[in-house]
C-alpha cells in the first residue's frame, strides 16, 4: 500500500510552503488508494509549543487534509534507543566524547587550511565507552558514494567526502533529524517522501541511515521551491501567511489547496481543479522541475472561480464567520437567497459577507456622489410614481417588477439606469450592487417600499 507522510514541526505556524508539501502527499495518497500520515515532530523541546501543534491541525483539517494516523516523536524515544543501539553493537555507529572546545579547535584548524570543517573521526575506534561521560553518537560513514533516484531530479549522486560522521544523538540525549526521520519511516512504512528539494543533502544522509539498517529506500520525490515574485525565496516580506490567515481573508480551503497545487503541478492548461479532479489527475510526473512564483492576485481569481462554483448553501457555511450578529440573525434561507444575487461577483467570503450585509441591516447614510448625480429634482417625479406603481406591486415575480419599471421609463421617457440607481442607493446605501429585481425580491415588498419612501423623504423634505 502507498503511505505518504507530513511531518511539520510545531515551532511555528503552518505557512503556505509547508501546506503545499502536505497537499501533494495528500493527493499522491488519495490518487492511489493509500494512506495520508501526519507525524509531529516536536522533539526540539525548547521551540515546540501546543498552540502551534493546534494551529497546524486546524489548518490541515480546514483543508480537508483529513489523515489516516498520526504520532508523535517525542513519545517515540525507545524506539529511537533500540536502533541507535543496534547499529552501536554492529560497528556501525559510535559514541564521541569529544567536546565543544576541541571541535571548534580543529574546526579554526581546518579553517585555516583551507578545509571545509569536518569531524576528524577522533573516536570513532576508542577502546572504551564510559557510559556515565557526556557523549554524542556518531554515524560512523561508509566510504561509499551515495545514489538515489527521485521524480522531478532524475538520478543523484553524492559523494561520501561531502559528509562526515555525522551525529544522530546529541549529548542531551535528543535525536537528530535526520536519524528519527529514517526510523520513523521505516516504522509507518512510508513508501513515498515528497517534500522540498532544500532536504536533498539531508536525503543523502538519511540514505545511508538506510543502507546501515539494511532497509529498502522509499521513493523520493523532491519540489523547487515557491519563490517571490522578484525570485527570491518565498518569506513573509512578500506576503507569505499562515494557513489560518488565508482562512481570515476570505479565501475559501478548496481554493487554497487547487492554488498551492498548482504552484508545483501542471496538468495541461487547466487552472480550476475540484476536489474530485485534484485527486483524479495528480501524479508524481507532473511534478514541475521549475520554481513556481507565489502571487496573491492569482490566488484570489482562483478564490473568485471557486466561489461561482460552490453551493449557496455550502458559502453560507463557511460565511457565517464573516457575517455579525444582525445578520445571523435572519433565516439560513433568507440568507441564502440573498447570497445567490452576489455570490458570481464577490472575489473572497469577506467581500460577500459586506456585499450581502444591506440585506440584513437598513442604510444608515447614502453615497454623496451617488445622491448629486442620480437624484436630481428633475427625478422626483418618475420616482414617486414608481414608489406608487410599487405599491400595487407582487415582489415575488421579477417579471411583474421588469414591468414597473418599464411602464415608468416609458411615461417619462427615461433610461433604466435613471431608474434603478436611485432605487439601488434606496436599498444598499449604495451606486453598486446586485441587480435590482432581485434585491427587490429579496428584501420584500415592505422592506424594500420602507426603505425607498425613507431615501425620497430624506432627498426630498421640505
Amino acid at each position: 500500500m502507498v503511505k505518504t507522510r507530513f511531518a511539520p514541526s510545531p515551532t511555528g505556524y503552518l505557512h503556505i510552503g509547508g501546506l503545499r508539501t502536505a497537499i501533494f502527499n495528500y493527493l499522491f495518497a488519495k490518487a492511489n488508494g493509500g494512506e495520508f500520515i501526519l507525524r509531529i515532530e516536536d522533539t526540539d523541546r525548547e521551540r515546540s509549543k501546543d498552540e502551534y501543534m493546534q494551529a497546524i491541525l486546524e489548518s490541515l483539517k480546514w483543508c480537508g487534509l483529513e489523515w489516516n494516523d498520526i504520532c508523535f516523536q517525542s513519545k517515540r524515544n525507545e524506539i529511537y534507543e533500540r536502533y541507535m543501539n543496534k547499529l552501536i553493537e554492529e560497528g556501525k555507529a559510535y559514541r564521541c566524547y569529544c567536546s565543544k572546545e576541541r571541535l571548534e579547535q580543529l574546526k579554526k584548524e581546518q579553517l585555516t587550511r583551507g578545509e571545509n570543517p569536518h569531524y576528524d573521526g577522533h573516536c570513532r575506534n576508542l577502546k572504551e565507552y564510559p557510559l556515565d561521560k557526556s557523549h554524542v553518537v556518531r554515524i560512523k560513514l561508509p566510504e561509499e558514494h551515495i545514489d538515489f533516484h527521485d521524480y522531478v531530479h532524475g538520478d543523484l549522486h553524492f559523494s561520501y567526502k561531502e559528509f562526515d560522521d555525522f551525529i544522530i544523538r546529541r549529548s542531551d540525549g535528543s535525536f537528530m533529524y535526520n536519524f528519527t526521520n529514517v526510523i520513523d519511516d521505516i516504522e509507518c512504512g512510508v513508501t513515498h517522501v515528497i517534500r522540498g528539494d532544500d532536504h536533498l543533502t539531508n536525503t543523502a544522509k538519511q540514505v545511508v541511515l538506510y543502507r546501515l539498517l539494511g532497509k529498502k529506500l522509499p521513493e523520493y520525490a523532491h519540489v523547487p521551491m515557491i519563490l517571490g515574485e522578484d525570485k527570491a525565496r518565498l518569506s513573509k516580506r512578500h506576503g507569505a501567511k499562515s494557513v489560518l490567515e488565508y482562512r481570515k481573508m476570505g479565501i475559501l480551503p478548496v481554493a487554497l489547496v487547487n492554488y498551492m497545487l498548482r504552484l508545483g503541478f501542471s496538468y495541461g492548461d487547466k487552472e480550476i481543479f475540484t476536489w474530485e479532479e485534484m485527486i483524479k489527475h495528480f501524479s508524481l510526473d507532473r511534478l514541475n522541475k521549475s520554481s513556481a512564483v507565489f502571487n496573491s492576485d492569482k490566488l484570489i481569481w482562483v478564490n473568485s472561480e471557486h466561489m461561482k462554483m460552490v453551493t449557496p448553501k455550502d458559502i453560507l457555511d463557511y460565511l457565517k464567520d464573516f457575517l455579525d450578529e444582525k445578520c445571523l440573525k435572519f433565516s439560513d434561507d433568507y440568507l441564502i437567497e440573498a447570497i445567490k444575487t452576489r455570490q458570481t461577483k464577490a472575489q473572497t467570503l469577506v467581500e460577500l459577507a459586506d456585499e450581502i450585509r444591506f440585506y440584513c441591516v437598513e442604510p444608515i447614510e447614502y453615497e454623496e456622489k451617488g445622491i448629486k448625480k442620480y437624484l436630481k429634482s428633475g427625478v422626483r417625479e418618475p420616482l414617486e410614481y414608481l414608489y406608487k406603481k410599487l405599491e400595487k406591486s407582487d415582489f415575488s415575480n421579477e417579471d411583474d417588477l421588469k414591468k414597473v419599471f418599464d411602464d415608468t421609463m416609458e411615461r417619462f421617457g427615461l433610461k433604466m439606469v435613471k431608474l434603478a440607481q436611485p432605487v439601488r442607493i434606496a436599498l444598499t446605501g449604495r451606486t453598486i450592487g446586485p441587480g435590482i429585481y432581485e434585491m427587490l425580491v429579496v428584501l420584500g415588498k415592505d422592506e424594500s417600499l420602507k426603505r425607498f419612501r425613507k431615501l425620497l423623504d430624506v432627498v426630498y423634505s421640505g
